[in-house]
């Protein structure tokens, strides 16, 4: 009986082995690209997964309570992250900045990237945080310069008021330009903005944060320098003075995600626009209503909101309910995420973290 069992016991042992073998030489299935938007009510917090494992995230929203360090923190667990590699912080605003100093309690950092030391003194406070949280870890961008993100390729493609150099993605020159129209600077910060391209196969994201409607037209005229993108995360939270038609016609996004709050971004005006609407022929493309601008464009698959506005509900002004992530301002929002999912074949998917409601598309190649 002895013998049996060592005889049985010994053929499981092989039998095991043989398995682990097997498993181990069998390819893993790639893991996708994943990109969280992560609802900080109107100010800017976007986490990237790539496909190796590394991770980057992008700005740090309001220090209010620490609630947005909180909200980063807990998607960053669902994902499975013990860390942040790479923390880009795009300017020194405190809706970009503010939650930095309470995430540094909960996350390690790896390295931070960011524009130089220039500031205006009303955001004193929020560029020292970055100083004392990034010390010794902290590199300053410029255009042309990419962020070390294992797996994609991360460009960056405006920083300190400059743009790129050379047309990058296929960008050429931008027939749009011939009657753009100017518009005064948003503000010092928002015109030196540290803006991203990221490129994963046929996938490609654009995300330039609060980029000025002026710094905009500068990206892509006369010659669009970032091409033609898969998905674009809306300038100025989506609001009215950001999305000149100039630049989205020269990108033509398939997909565009909001960042907006329920006051803030898109549905809220801005007096400088109006000249630039009444003088617009065909005034149309000049709509003043950023999701508007957004939905009539060629190609459009889909535009999804972090938030519903408040500022202006009209069915008409704002996605559909389902592409939503949050709906209400109380202080019981739960900061619902949108989620994006890129296979390495270029099919990617949207989900609403509200709601489960989920689309899914396949990025065309734009050159």
């Amino acid at each position: 009986m002895k013998r049996t069992y060592a005889v049985f016991a010994l053929a499981l042992l092989a039998f095991i082995a043989q398995w682990s073998a097997c498993a181990q030489d069998k390819p893993r299935a790639p893991r996708n690209l994943d990109i969280y938007w992560i609802d900080t009510e109107g100010g800017a917090a976007t986490l990237i997964v790539s496909p190796s494992g590394e991770s980057m995230l992008i700005d740090t929203g309001y220090p209010d309570g620490d609630r947005d360090a909180r909200r980063i923190f807990a998607a960053a667990q669902y994902a499975g992250l013990t860390k942040i590699d790479h923390l880009v912080i795009s300017h020194y605003h405190r809706d970009h900045v503010g939650g930095l100093a309470a995430l540094t309690k909960l996350i390690p950092i790896g390295r931070y990237y960011g524009p130089n030391d220039q500031l205006e003194l009303v955001n004193r406070e929020w560029y020292d945080s970055y100083i004392t949280a990034s010390a010794g870890k902290r590199i300053i961008v410029k255009p042309g310069d990419r962020i070390p993100l294992k797996g994609v390729h991360v460009t960056v493609v405006t920083a300190n008021e400059k743009t790129l150099a050379k047309p990058v993605n296929g960008g050429r020159r931008n027939a749009l330009c011939e009657n753009a129209a100017a518009m005064s600077a948003g503000g010092f910060e928002n015109s030196r903005m540290v803006g991203l391209l990221l490129t994963y196969g046929k996938f490609t994201f654009l995300d330039l944060i609060d980029l000025d409607w002026r710094t905009e037209l500068e990206l892509v005229c006369p010659v669009n320098k970032v091409g033609k993108v898969t998905l674009y995360q809306t300038n100025r939270h989506g609001s009215d003075v950001g999305g000149a038609p100039e630049f989205l016609g020269a990108i033509l996004p398939q997909v565009v995600v909001a960042n907006n709050g329920p006051k803030k971004g898109i549905g809220v005006g801005d007096k400088r626009l109006l000249p630039i609407v009444n003088m617009a022929k065909p005034a149309r493309a000049y709509e003043t209503n950023q999701y508007q601008r957004l939905a009539l464009l060629p190609g459009i698959e889909g535009v999804w909101q972090g938030h519903l506005s408040l500022a202006d509900k009209d069915s008409g002004h704002n996605t559909a309910e389902d592409m939503i992530a949050n709906l209400d301002d109380t202080p019981d929002c739960k900061g619902n995420w949108i989620k994006a999912s890129v296979a390495p074949d270029g099919k990617f998917t949207l989900v609403n973290g509200r709601n489960g409601f989920s689309k899914s598309y396949e990025a065309r190649r734009r050159r």
